[in-house]
């Protein structure tokens, strides 16, 4: 056998070795599909069925591009120069570059990233007129790439009414700017490169004459464009080999079609479908939990993933009174775990949503353990939550020019740099903050400037008197900030945030000790303002530190940790609320916690509380149903007296699920956590009861239905 099929299993050699005919991969977490790509690229290499310059090879990140290169090299001995390994938009620019002038571009011609297309977008928004309220320029990006991403041009999308008419004519004025600037953007590498192969047919013939062996790692990610772009190459008879995993299919609302693989084993006749189920990174309980998860979707192409690892630690489950009292018992368990040797940087601990990871830092950071927030920013350093928190900053000082500098235009109320110039050349002649000169100047500057300062008075007289939470609330609505991220396709996980904003607030008054020493005279404002900056300049951890990683659940794809937590797994958050009542939308949530239990390599903990500050409120929750579907026996409960606590009854979600926790009857007699409703859209909860006779109010909490809070007048409830 060939030095480089030893070690393989039986699956992976009969993948590696397959002859030239198009193959559909199935590779589950961590089976070695990397291993399989790069032993099969060298495969081919070694046995003279190819040469470099006649494969094709297609990742999704360029990290993993360089990874399946340096493997390359240390395979074989030879000049990798000519081969093409790279991601779409890599590939295309390649293509691109060589054929500039049948592409209708300048041979210099300019990528813009999704910040410079954005500020196009606002260019041309601003010279064409347009409301911008109405039609936000974020909005207008997204309209725009997801056509290209269909293959659309701006003539061929149809106008089903008024609005999506001028839509089209903003990407039709967009398309000739950028043709006139000699740019292009990310998705129109794709639509341009596809566009070019389609129309030349020489240069197509030549194309797919040349790649005989066309390689694809992550199919299950492909969008409608990069399929027909694949397709297109291999149209000539060459092989393609696609490597994926449908049930780590996460990306959907980023254009991920799912639906490609099973396309792809029947528009090719796929005679053959190779599963990767021998799993190298986790215990046999991790993959049991996995595995009874993700077999609750329908219409996969199906596989096991099996370990000769032995089973493994039981997994651990932690039923929490609170989110904060969640957060708490993760870093104990976590110092724990350090005091056995763990390392910090093989514990991670995922959440579904960005907003999250405000209570977990915040835990960390009393604790004084270093973390890192993996794929994005702390929360106290998010764009958001830094302008809202700029706008408080004002309220408590209007001459903090800059927290004035940082919202001043934001959201944009037509103050251009010209105004702001001339107000600071006014204030330093003056030897005024800039909120202090704005009275001093005159003209259109000065009126435009006039109305925001007119705004911080507002607020600032608002905010007399208001308890802290809702000062932060009030600012956030008065600011505009709410209304401009709601606006936009993506701005939920900001809007999210914004509420966090609002809920540390609440836990910052609510939290015994919560001031540092001195700051015992300042106002809940100021206090939270000092506590806000401290908390973002300490504590994140360098590159080299032995840090705690934390992350989404889909920033997680891909790595892996000895110990992983995988916290707020409750009914409307994860799976997400939106996406409870959507068949296609609660399977993804479904594949989003399979990639997030398959991350585990040694210990898994699952945590979800009973109470959580959600929007500015407490939300009383019930386990998430992902819990439930993990067979018991692979189950330990650390809070064992609450989980007794649930009581078995009918209607009860899934095999093992109790409809409700019964509570302890309350003042008023009544037992908090009754079993009011249940039907097909949720669980109805008593979580408060006031009053006494007849008249009682209660809170009911419907889970499935989007965790919907209502208030509802009852004439009579029987006594506990």
């Amino acid at each position: 056998m060939s030095p480089l099929l030893q070690g393989l299993n039986p699956e992976q050699l009969a993948a590696v070795t397959l002859p030239q005919q198009h193959a559909l991969i199935l590779a589950g977490a961590g089976s070695g599909k990397t291993r399989v790509l790069t032993t099969r690229i060298a495969w081919l290499i070694q046995t003279n069925q190819a040469g470099p310059h006649g494969i094709l090879a297609v990742t999704f990140t360029n990290k993993a591009a360089r990874e399946m290169l340096t493997r390359l090299s240390a395979m074989l001995p030879i000049n990798l120069r000519g081969m093409w390994i790279g991601t779409f938009h890599g590939l295309c620019n390649r293509l691109l570059r060589a054929h500039h002038r049948e592409a209708g571009l300048p041979q210099l011609f300019q990528i813009l990233d999704q910040a410079d297309q954005l500020s196009a977008i606002k260019r041309l928004v601003k010279s064409l007129d347009v409301d911008d309220e109405k039609f936000p320029p974020r909005e207008l990006q997204h309209f725009i790439n997801a056509q290209k991403e269909q293959g659309l041009r701006a003539s061929s999308v149809e106008a089903w009414d008024e609005f999506t008419k001028r839509r089209i004519e903003i990407y039709e004025a967009y398309e000739r700017q950028c043709n006139r600037e000699g740019v292009v953007d990310f998705a129109e590498l794709l639509l341009r490169s596809f566009e070019l192969l389609s129309r030349n047919e020489i240069l197509r013939h030549h194309y797919q004459e040349r790649f005989r062996h066309i390689l694809v790692d992550e199919f299950q990610d492909t969008n409608v464009l990069q399929y027909r772009w694949l397709k297109l190459l291999g149209g000539g008879g060459a092989s393609i080999f696609a490597v994926g995993d449908d049930d780590q299919s996460i990306y959907g609302f980023r254009g991920a079609e799912v639906g490609n693989m099973r396309d792809f084993e029947r528009e090719y006749k796929v005679g053959r479908v190779i599963r990767l189920e021998q799993n190298y990174r986790s215990h046999g309980n991790i993959l049991d939990a996995a595995n009874a998860i993700i077999k609750h979707n329908e219409a996969r192409l199906g596989k096991n993933l099996w370990t000769d690892a032995g089973s493994g630690e039981p997994i651990r489950v932690f039923e929490a009174m609170s989110d904060l009292d969640e957060a708490r018992w993760i870093v104990e368990e976590i110092k724990e775990l350090s005091r056995d040797g763990h390392a910090r940087a093989e514990i991670a601990l995922l959440y579904r949503s960005n907003a999250q990871s405000r209570v977990l830092e915040h835990a960390l950071f009393s604790a004084g353990l270093p973390y890192r927030v993996y794929g994005g920013l702390r929360f106290f350093e998010r764009a958001e939550v830094k302008h809202a928190l700029a706008y408080l900053r004002l309220i408590a000082n209007p001459d903090d020019d800059t927290a004035f500098s940082r919202v001043v235009n934001f959201p944009t109320r037509g103050i251009g740099a010209r105004s702001l110039e001339q107000l600071a050349d006014l204030a330093k002649a003056r030897s005024l903050s800039l909120h202090g000169a704005i009275r001093e100047l005159s003209g259109k500057a000065g009126a435009s400037l006039s109305a925001f300062a007119a705004l911080i008075e507002n607020m600032r007289a608002g905010a007399e008197d208001l308890p802290l939470p809702e000062m932060v609330d009030q600012a956030i609505e008065l600011s505009g900030l709410s209304s401009h991220y709601r606006n936009e396709k993506e701005g939920a996980d900001r809007v999210a945030n914004l509420d966090e904003l609002i809920n540390a607030s609440a836990s910052f008054v609510a939290e015994e000790g919560g001031r540092e020493v001195g700051e015992e005279g300042l106002s809940d404002l100021a206090a939270f303002l000092a506590h806000a900056s401290l908390e973002a300049g300490e504590h994140q951890a360098g590159d080299s530190d032995d840090a705690v990683q934390l992350m989404t659940v889909h920033s997680a794809k891909g790595l892996e940790f000895n110990v992983v937590f995988i916290s707020g797994l409750e009914e409307g958050l994860f799976p997400h609320e939106n996406a409870i009542l959507e068949e296609k939308g609660l399977e993804e949530e479904r594949r989003l916690m399979y990639v997030a239990v398959t991350r585990a390599r040694a210990r898994l903990y699952l945590s979800f509380a009973q109470t959580r500050m959600l929007h500015g409120q407490t939300r009383y929750n019930v386990a998430s149903r992902f819990v439930d579907e993990i067979p018991v026996a692979l189950l330990k409960w650390l809070t064992p007296k609450l989980r007794n606590a649930y009581t078995a009854g009918a209607g009860a979600v899934g095999p093992s699920r109790p409809a409700l926790r019964q509570g302890r009857a309350g003042d008023s007699g009544f037992a908090i956590g009754q079993n009011v409703q249940h039907g097909k859209f949720g669980l109805g909860v008593i979580v408060d009861a006031e009053g006494s006779g007849n008249d009682t109010r209660v809170q009911v909490n419907f889970g499935h239905a989007g965790m919907k809070w209502l208030a509802l007048a009852v004439a009579k409830l029987t006594p506990a």
